[in-house]
């Protein structure tokens, strides 16, 4: 009989496979570069209610990935974010559990109550009753430190709005918690220049907490300078940014100026205007990030908020974005171009949404490496809908083929989930499971120093030496 669902031996189907995991990759800690989570909640260590609270639907926030299966399985809007009670909102999601197979939701809910509760279980509604109360009494001993705790995370970088004053941060750093965790300074709504009343209140924000009036365009910039070096202060090494695509078209500084001065006068820009003042300000960002020596991310290609009437009556990012087609490359390599050629290319991860682009990324990066820092352009690993099984394999196959897999820095969490952990391992099988097949099959050496160096540092110690931040130890 072959091995069960979920076995030791999950995802792994040789035996240079499994020696690559259990020897090398699974004692490792969780580099967390990227992610989502709440800072609140870690500085307060909260102790969530129930399943539903920590795995569904929070009140203010969710796993979309879930809510986005029940939709499809037909459940109604008031099981998914609605006023339904949160057993029925359980209730509901383990109804959909068995519609999931073959996504990678089957995988992950399974391996998170496995992984969290120790449920082997299969869920669905006959089982729902008693995984619920058994998972709500092992949550009364898991606090959001002692999740972080218990897969071994040694370093967290959160997602975090120029205006926030990171005093989360600051307590998270006097509490006692082994990992490490810092800000990632986030500008997007700097660029949100064609919503004006939105925009404008940002601004306003962004005033009154750096100490300046945003009056012109000096201000402006000189109060987000202001606030990229005070999460630099705070520890922050690293920036992001979650745009369709690059912005790179010519601006020079008196256009960006005008534009500017017509926004805070409540005067909507033409569009060509609203994305020559993006470009100005994505390159302004690329500038600072170099000069402090950050890693500037770019998530590129989501169509966002795609539904109107879900958008009107339940607000972005709710489970209603997927995969945009944009041209990527040449508005790219103007912006990458822009930056080395006045010497302030920062290091890099670009990260893209539509698979179609994986080997635009993949030879991208490799236009601008350049020493001391080997990888300084990374091919970032596969995101959002693509951080699954075989879009996994997709971006390892395409970075392998086009660059050097010895310097990637792997997997990342995206998510505001504290339940994600177990995509960390997810990933690592996966990767094993691609190198031990080729072993196997002799298109790769069979050499444990060199595939377990290469492991490893795919795993944890590449990120770890990338970013220059401290990590926390783990036990």
């Amino acid at each position: 009989m072959k091995d069960q669902f979920l076995s030791r031996n999950f995802l792994l189907s040789t035996p240079t496979s499994e020696k690559l995991y259990f020897e090398f990759a699974q004692g490792l800690p969780i580099f967390d570069y990227h992610c989502h989570i709440p800072p609140a909640e870690i500085a307060q260590d909260r102790r969530f209610e129930n399943l539903t609270r920590i795995w569904l639907n929070d009140g203010r926030y969710g796993d979309h990935y879930k809510w986005r299966a029940m939709r499809a399985h037909g459940v109604p809007e008031r099981y998914i974010t609605g006023d339904a009670s949160d057993y029925d909102k359980f209730l509901a999601y383990a109804k959909t559990v068995p519609a999931t197979i073959r996504n990678p939701l089957y995988h992950w809910t399974h391996l998170e109550l496995q992984r969290y509760f120790d449920i082997s279980d299969l869920l669905d509604e006959t089982s729902a009753p008693r995984i619920w109360e058994q998972a709500n009494e092992r949550l009364q001993d898991l606090t959001a430190q002692r999740i972080v705790e218990k897969f071994k995370v040694s370093v967290i970088c959160t997602t975090d709005d120029p205006t926030d004053d990171l005093e989360h941060h600051r307590t998270i750093r006097e509490s006692d918690l082994s990992a490490r965790v810092y800000p990632a300074f986030r500008p997007d709504k700097a660029f949100a220049v064609d919503q004006i009343e939105s925009f404008n209140q940002w601004t306003d924000r962004l005033a009154k907490i750096s100490g300046s009036t945003c009056r012109d365009l000096g201000e402006f910039l000189n109060a987000l300078r202001s606030r990229h070096r005070f999460f630099g202060d705070q520890g922050a090494k690293l920036s992001d940014h979650g745009i369709p695509y690059c912005y790179s078209a010519a601006c020079d500084e008196s256009e960006a100026r005008a534009i500017y001065a017509k926004v805070r006068s409540g005067t909507t820009p033409a569009e060509n205007d609203t994305l020559k003042f993006r470009s100005f300000l994505l390159r302004f960002f690329g500038e600072l990030d170099a000069e402090a020596d950050w890693t500037k991310q770019l998530h590129l290609g989501a169509l966002r908020s795609t539904n109107t009437r879900a958008f009107k009556q339940l607000g972005p990012d709710t489970g209603f974005d997927s995969i945009g087609d944009w041209p990527q490359a040449e508005p790219l390599v103007r912006y990458l171009d822009q930056l080395e050629s006045l010497g302030k290319l920062p290091r890099m991860i670009l990260y893209n949404l539509n698979p179609n682009d994986n080997y635009l990324l993949a030879t991208m990066v490799g236009n601008f490496q350049s020493g001391p820092t080997p990888g300084k352009l990374q091919f970032g690993t596969g995101w959002w809908f693509l951080d699954q099984k075989e879009a996994i394999e997709w971006q390892l196959n395409a970075l392998s083929n086009c660059g050097l897999l010895t310097h990637f820095v792997g997997m990342l969490t995206d998510s505001r989930s504290f339940m994600s952990y177990p995509r960390h391992e997810y990933f690592r099988r996966v990767l094993c499971d691609v190198l031990g097949r080729e072993v196997e099959r002799g298109e790769i050496p069979n050499d444990e120093g060199l595939l377990g160096t290469l492991v490893r540092g795919i795993c944890f110690e590449n990120a770890k030496a990338y970013f220059g931040l401290e990590c926390g130890v783990v036990q």
